[in-house]
């Protein structure tokens, strides 16, 4: 019965849901980084490379969904910009997946700039640069889950008529433009740190 009520209950409190949802996601990142969580297999270095690989093509899927999603809904295809939305939603929870695994059972790189490589005789500020990009988009990624949630479970528990009432399109921009930002970063220094540059375990 519990779960023939879940849908109800998550339409008439989408904000609690959305709460109790970022708290798991929260606490599942910060277990996975601090090793508090040890349900992650052991990875070897070219199973993490093959992970970082897979992590980029997954963010980049999810980037077109995302913007296809935005065309569609701009010209009235709501049910087009659903499944686009659906599926960017379902790449970044498999993304999710896959960096708490890199993390948890493999580990993480710190970015080597040397003489000789693009722009290495700016070694510092090309660093400082990556750094910085790097820092926007975990923040916009970690800001983004409950905004991005609350736009899901709107979207999944109201008709399109019903979310006409709903602040759905409000909060759903704003899931748009931190989403998209952080992920259009997060494959700019992946390419930094794996195709331009080099790296070393941290």
């Amino acid at each position: 019965m519990a779960t023939a009520d879940a849908p109800g209950y998550a339409k008439t409190h989408p904000r609690r849901v959305t709460v109790v949802l970022s708290v798991i996601g929260y606490a599942l990142v910060i277990g996975a980084f601090e090793g508090l969580i040890p349900i992650f297999p052991d990875l070897s270095k070219e199973t993490v490379l093959l992970f970082s690989d897979a992590i980029a093509v997954v963010n980049t899927l999810a980037l077109t969904s995302i913007l296809a999603g935005v065309a569609f809904i701009k010209r009235g295809e709501v049910r087009k910009h659903r499944a686009a939305m659906l599926t960017a939603f379902t790449l970044i929870c498999l993304f999710l997946v896959l960096y708490l695994w890199k993390v948890g059972g493999g580990f993480e790189k710190s970015i080597v700039i040397e003489e000789g490589m693009f722009l290495g005789q700016y070694a510092g500020t090309v660093e400082i640069a990556y750094l910085l990009m790097l820092a926007i988009h975990i923040f916009l990624s970690v800001v983004a889950v409950p905004v991005v949630l609350y736009a899901v479970i709107l979207g999944l528990t109201h008709t399109p008529a019903e979310l006409r009432e709903t602040s759905h399109a409000k909060y759903g921009r704003i899931a748009v433009a931190s989403w998209t930002v952080s992920l259009f970063l997060g494959v700019v220094t992946y390419l930094m740190l794996n195709h331009v540059y080099t790296w070393v375990p941290r």
